[in-house]
Formats: structure tokens, C-alpha cells, sequence
């Protein structure tokens, strides 16, 4: 295995980890597509990061992002317990507004000719990380990406880690834990920001797709396996983990995107689990049946 292909692997495996512990809550507060509406409304952010810098540099562009990512994602929270619209309607309504509004800012300050460059954002081609690595002195510590997104994992292991008894209980019925007296609405900010800034400083690496992807089917997955959320954390890593790996030698072998060969991967192993659980169950329910009707004998 050469350095390229492990920077790569890696960046990949700290990206999943970082968005399938997140995705975890998600699926419990049935907000999982909150990651492809912050896709649609960091529109506006890369317009104005390249209106005021007049440049495609990362770094602003990033930025900006991020700021709407945030954004849309207070809008979406403030819609759904202000509003009591539905999470789908709030996320629906949050990210095509701000993605209209993006398309209107770029038709009415640039005329429509700016060279935006929304692959950097958007659409990112996570087997090129490796070109862009980072030396100290003749030591390599790794590439941009990487450099980028671990800490932002760290922050998410803490947060999960610290915080797992609030999140635990405002997942799972928020009521009640208005009830003794926690926060809900600081966990769902706290949550829903570290979910933005995890998802646009990926976006770059990876690409929308994956990271919507990393989102929802490591911890789906995990899901159908076990009622326990953290048996559901770590299984959630686990099954990102694995689709990574395969996911960037299928891509190899192949020669397809890594990306799509990552979620493809992920999307093969959810099938694989639901068909087991239920040839299980199955399994389970004959058993049940046949002691049933052998105790009536």
C-alpha cells in the first residue's frame, strides 16, 4: 500500500467517523437529511465569499459555506419547534430557499458569468487529497483535508462523549427531558452546528454525496442490528469504517469515483444486514411456532 492510498483511506475513515457519530442522533430525531439540505444552502455563503474577495480561493469560499451552513440549519431547527412544521417540510423549505436564493445572487450581482468554482465545495473528488500535503521541515503530517477534518472529529468524539447522556435524552423524547429540566433546545443547536461545520468542511474532501451518504447508512445500519445507542455509536463507525476500505479498493479495481464505489458499498451492506435480520427473525418465528405447537400436543 503506498502513502498516497493510505492519506487517502484515511482522510475517508475520519470523515466517516466523524459524520456516521452524528448521523446516529439524526436517525433518532428523524432529521438524517439535514446534511443534503446544508448541500443546497451554502449557496449563497460561496456567492458572497467570492463577491467580497473576488477570488475562488478555498479557504474563503469554505467559510462562507459554513456560515450558511449554520445558518440553514438554525432556520430548520427554529421552523420545526417554532412553526411545528414536520422535519422533512423544514428541511425542504430551509434548503430550497436558500439554494433559490444562491441562483438569484449569482444571476443578479455576477450576471451569471462568474467562475464560481462549486466543485470545491460541492462536488469534491476525495482520491485527490493526497496532491495537497503538508510538510514540516522534510517530514510529511499528512494532507490538507486530513489536517482539516481531525480536529473537527475530535471535537465530535468529546462532544458524543461528554454529552451523551443530554443527547441520549432529548433524541429520544424531548419532552420528557424538558420535563427534568434540560436544555433541548442547546443540544439541538449544539448538535445541528457541529453537523453543519463537519458536513462543509468535508464537502471539499469528499463531496456532497458522501458525506449525505456517511450521514445516514453506517448508522441506518447500525440501527437494524441493535436498540442501544452505544452499541449503535460504535457499530455506526464500524460499518463506515469498512465501506471506506472496500469502498477505495472496489474504486481501484473498477476505476470509478471513490466516492460512489464508498456510498455504493455502504448502500450494499444495509441490504446485506436488513436480508440477515430478517432471515433471522424468520428463523426466530418458525421455532416459536413449532415449540407453540408442540407444548398444545
Amino acid at each position: 500500500m503506498e502513502i498516497n492510498d493510505i492519506l487517502v483511506i484515511l482522510t475517508a475513515l475520519s470523515i466517516g467517523a466523524c459524520c456516521s457519530l452524528l448521523g446516529c442522533f439524526l436517525i433518532l430525531r428523524k432529521a438524517v437529511m439535514i446534511g443534503d439540505a446544508i448541500s443546497h444552502s451554502v449557496l449563497p455563503g460561496i456567492v458572497l465569499a467570492f463577491i467580497f474577495t473576488e477570488e475562488r480561493a478555498s479557504v474563503p469560499i469554505l467559510i462562507g459555506a459554513a456560515i450558511f451552513g449554520v445558518i440553514s440549519t438554525i432556520v430548520i431547527d427554529f421552523l420545526q419547534n417554532k412553526s411545528k412544521l414536520q422535519a422533512g417540510a423544514a428541511i425542504g423549505i430551509s434548503f430550497t430557499f436558500f439554494f433559490a436564493v444562491g441562483v438569484i445572487m449569482i444571476a443578479y450581482f455576477t450576471g451569471g458569468n462568474a467562475d464560481i468554482d462549486q466543485d470545491c465545495v460541492l462536488f469534491g473528488e476525495i482520491a485527490s487529497t493526497y496532491l495537497d500535503k503538508i510538510f514540516i521541515g522534510e517530514y510529511l503530517i499528512g494532507t490538507r483535508a486530513l489536517l482539516t477534518i481531525l480536529p473537527v472529529l475530535l471535537c465530535v468524539i468529546l462532544f458524543v462523549s461528554l454529552g451523551r447522556k443530554g443527547l441520549s435524552i432529548t433524541s429520544f423524547n424531548a419532552d420528557y427531558a424538558k420535563a427534568v429540566g434540560i436544555n433541548v433546545s442547546f443540544w439541538n443547536y449544539l448538535l445541528m452546528f457541529l453537523v453543519a461545520i463537519s458536513s462543509v468542511l468535508s464537502f471539499e474532501s469528499v463531496g456532497a454525496v458522501l458525506v449525505v451518504g456517511f450521514l445516514v447508512i453506517p448508522p441506518a445500519t447500525a440501527y437494524l442490528i441493535t436498540n442501544r445507542l452505544k452499541n449503535m455509536l460504535w457499530l455506526s463507525v464500524l460499518f463506515s469504517s469498512l465501506a471506506c476500505v472496500l469502498g477505495y479498493y472496489f474504486a481501484l479495481m473498477l476505476d470509478v469515483t471513490v466516492s460512489g464505489a464508498i456510498v455504493s458499498v455502504g448502500g450494499t451492506s444495509l441490504l446485506l444486514v436488513w436480508m440477515l435480520k430478517s432471515v433471522v427473525k424468520g428463523r426466530k418465528k418458525i421455532i416459536f411456532l413449532d415449540h407453540s405447537v408442540q407444548e398444545r400436543k
